[in-house]
């Protein structure tokens, strides 16, 4: 029994499931988005054992199931910070993982190598950052923790005689990577300062001053801050000016954490000034421009300190030219080493509709939240709990008692009906409903579903 299949046997596999992938597109805003099945039904219809002989194309009625047993992201999925899946990317996916390019090396992927380095200097240009290099990465988490990992090699070397010591900087809003990449670097979780944060959810710069001046009387290392550009919970930006200029000052590397918002520069480069100032930044093209996952990305200032960071060459992936475009090599300069042809869906996706369009549709979602917004105030129902900077909507109902615990399961109620999805947060120790608005189908009429099904779900409980 053979592996290979025909081309026509591809050819009619592969237009059932385009057909499957259709359909779904076809019924997404009509679906509820939680699908109706428990987890104990899903193991009956997609678990058990490896069947021994195969079903052919048959199999498409098994990814019915798939399809039916997922989270729909029609325009009402606010949850999380995830992007709703741009159609003409995800088409690419399937040419990419035929083509099956390993992403190491020019030389390993010609075409490939080429889509992803230009993919990454229009990322970079686009957020104001022309000057960066960089390479696309599974999401945010790797950005941060290859981001540190050259902060910690550029400013307390580890990577030969071990024995990493340093601190690093941070607000107490940062996103939940930053403590894995500082424990997995070795330099150790107690060596990472949470500075508390102003009204905004901001970063004090004058904090992160006194606590630098702290660590140095103590005779510690401070080697990096992390600067947060879109706070996964509200969405602030930290003071990256002023940050920056502290970290110049003290000789520490700047990573700004822009996984979640910094490709809102494209549309509003004014809240952003002093981004170009980090040493590295993450971003995710996954979340706010709108891909399919996994497609993040680490942009750096410095090649050869990602370089001294992460070259480390076996005899057998050893370049032998010079040529600065066919001796390139992405292992050099990344932590992995086989490497997805990520780049490819988007890629093609801003082929298919520019760049203008991707601005407009962040455009569409910052003016979605700020109506969420006015529509919460003008609900006496309802009280909004953060500021507003980017896409990110934290609120609550007002219940006059247990208001934690009633808001927790009012959030499982509304997502429970279906129509719309929101996910939450904990703003200054109170639940938050929170809806953030990265999903390029949103329309105005899904905003207005946010407040009707939050009210419809409150009267039902009471």
């Amino acid at each position: 029994m053979s592996l290979d299949i025909s081309a026509e046997e591809f050819q009619h596999l592969a237009e059932r499931i385009a057909r499957l992938a259709a359909d779904h597109l076809l019924r997404l805003d009509g679906s509820p988005i939680q699908p109706d099945v428990t987890g104990a039904r899903l193991v009956e219809l997609l678990g058990g054992e490896a069947p021994q002989r195969g079903c052919g194309a048959r199999v498409v009625d098994l990814l019915r199931g798939v399809v039916e047993g997922s989270r729909v992201q029609n325009g009402r999925f606010l949850g999380y910070v995830m992007g709703s899946g741009e159609p003409a990317g995800a088409a690419a996916d399937l040419l990419a993982s035929v083509l099956n390019q390993n992403l190491t090396a020019w030389r390993s992927a010609p075409a490939g190598v080429t889509v992803e380095r230009t993919v990454v200097s229009w990322l970079a240009e686009a957020i104001g950052c022309g000057a960066f290099s960089g390479s696309l990465t599974g999401g945010g988490s790797s950005a941060n923790l290859m981001g540190l990992a050259m902060a910690r090699e550029a400013r307390a070397p580890a990577n030969e005689r071990g024995g990493a010591a340093g601190v690093v900087y941070a607000s107490e809003q940062a996103h939940m990577s930053i403590g894995k990449a500082v424990a997995l670097l070795g330099l150790g979780r107690e060596n990472l300062r949470l500075l508390s944060t102003d009204a905004s959810f901001r970063m004090r710069a004058g904090d992160l001053e006194a606590a630098i001046a702290r660590d140095r009387a103590a005779g510690l290392t401070p080697i990096a801050v992390v600067a947060s550009a879109g706070t996964v919970a509200t969405g602030a930006i930290d003071p990256l000016a002023a940050i920056a200029d502290i970290a110049e000052r003290e000789r520490l590397w700047l990573h700004v954490d822009g996984a979640y918002g910094a490709l809102a520069a494209m549309v509003v480069p004014e809240a952003f000034q002093g981004l170009a100032r980090a040493d590295s930044i993450s971003l995710d093209a996954h979340k706010w421009l709108y891909q399919a996952v996994d497609c993040g990305c680490l942009l750096f200032k410095d090649r050869q300190a990602a370089h001294r960071t992460f070259s480390h060459t076996g005899d057998y992936t050893r370049s032998f030219t010079d040529d600065p475009v066919e001796g390139f090599a992405f292992f050099e300069e990344s932590l992995e080493l086989s490497r997805r042809f990520r780049a490819l869906r988007l890629w093609t996706s801003i082929h298919y509709h520019g760049m203008e369009a991707f601005r407009e549709a962040l455009r569409r979602d910052l003016s979605h939240a700020r109506a969420l917004g006015d529509r919460v105030r003008g609900e006496p129902a309802l009280e909004l709990l953060a500021p507003i900077e980017l896409s990110a909507v934290c609120f609550r109902h007002r219940f006059p008692e247990a208001a934690d615990a009633r808001n927790m399961a009012l959030l499982a109620a509304v997502n429970r009906r279906g129509r719309v999805y929101l996910s939450n947060a904990t703003i200054r120790g109170a639940f938050a409903l929170r809806a953030c608005f990265v999903n390029h189908r949103t329309t105005s009429a899904d905003v207005h579903a946010v407040v009707e099904e939050v009210l419809a779900a409150a009267r039902e409980s009471t």
